[in-house]
């Protein structure tokens, strides 16, 4: 049995590729790294559309994109030079091997980030918020480097034991996360204003049903290879990443816009400038009042 359950599989990065299967890799680094640069630069251009309260959600997505933006153009290096063109196809050389660690280097910071993005919208205040925001953070790092270990690190990805084994741990953390998240989402949905609730509704289904991806392209090294079983693994990663970063993304500035709009319509928030939302009006600019001088607070003491 132990000898069925070390058998080896061959690391996707170690497979020849067709011109097609390369020039796919390559146009789905390429497009999802342009993709992730575009919303970094939404968010540094719109961060003043949402008031201080929210601000954080925009701040990390903002960190995210900056972060994956460069993971993907290490990505692209990695597959750009792991490749050696002979004999009709590309043959990967060791520099290939980097390309999917690279990747989990990028997870490692801004699936932790994506949880606090998201808990950022939610209605979790104080040491309820803190403690639910550092379990799911942390289950999220440990999703990633156990999954790291059996991916890369332990016989680099080529044994179907430890893949399982370590499969298996990082599952345990991904079942963590939608143990933390999804009752705080529930309670928050219910709480918030009908738009703003859909709307994170709508952002946290993107983002837990993406998350089902990687588990699954984690596993396709033990069950296939061959050229197009790496392609798939590089398109889908690809993909799943915009979805999960910049679909996502939007959806959270597109709440912490509501709420915004909410809290100033409530007296509870100023806010300098109009809020409005697919083109719809939610709310009116409100400045914070300026009291006169002569009514703030004069200082204790003789004044020289």
């Amino acid at each position: 049995m132990l000898l069925v359950a070390s058998a080896d599989v061959t690391a996707p990065e170690k497979i020849v590729l067709s011109s097609a299967q390369h020039d796919l890799i390559v146009f789905s680094i390429v497009a999802a790294g342009f993709a992730l640069l575009t919303h970094f630069l939404y968010n540094w251009a719109s961060m003043g559309e949402v008031s201080s309260r929210y601000r954080p959600a925009v701040l990390a997505s903002l960190c995210i994109a900056g972060v994956a933006t460069v993971s993907y153009l290490l990505v692209f290096l990695k597959v750009d030079g792991g490749y050696d063109y002979s004999g009709g196809g590309y043959v990967p050389n060791p520099e290939a091997l980097s390309s999917i660690t690279s990747r989990y280097m990028d997870w490692a910071v801004t699936v932790p980030l994506l949880m606090a993005e998201l808990l950022a919208v939610c209605t979790l205040v104080g040491r309820k918020l803190a403690g639910t925001r550092a379990v799911a953070m942390a289950a999220a790092f440990a999703m990633i480097v156990t999954g790291y270990l059996g991916d890369q690190v332990f016989r680099e990805g080529e044994s179907t034991f430890w893949l399982w084994l370590w499969w298996g741990i990082s599952m345990a953390c991904f079942v963590l996360i939608y143990v933390v998240l999804v009752p705080a989402v529930v309670t928050s949905v219910r709480s918030l204003p009908q738009d703003a609730g859909r709307g994170l509704g709508q952002a946290a289904t993107v983002l837990l049903s993406v998350f089902f991806v990687y588990p699954i392209v984690y596993l396709i090294p033990i069950f296939f290879d061959g050229g197009w079983w790496t392609t798939t693994i590089h398109v889908s990663l690809s993909a799943a990443d915009v979805i999960a970063k910049v679909g996502f993304g939007m959806l959270i500035h597109k709440v912490a816009k509501l709420r915004t709009a909410a809290d100033v319509t409530a007296g509870e928030e100023t806010h300098p400038e109009p809020v409005w939302v697919n083109s719809v009006h939610h709310s009116d600019g409100v400045q914070p009042v300026q009291r006169p001088l002569e009514e703030l607070p004069r200082p204790r003491g003789d004044v020289h």
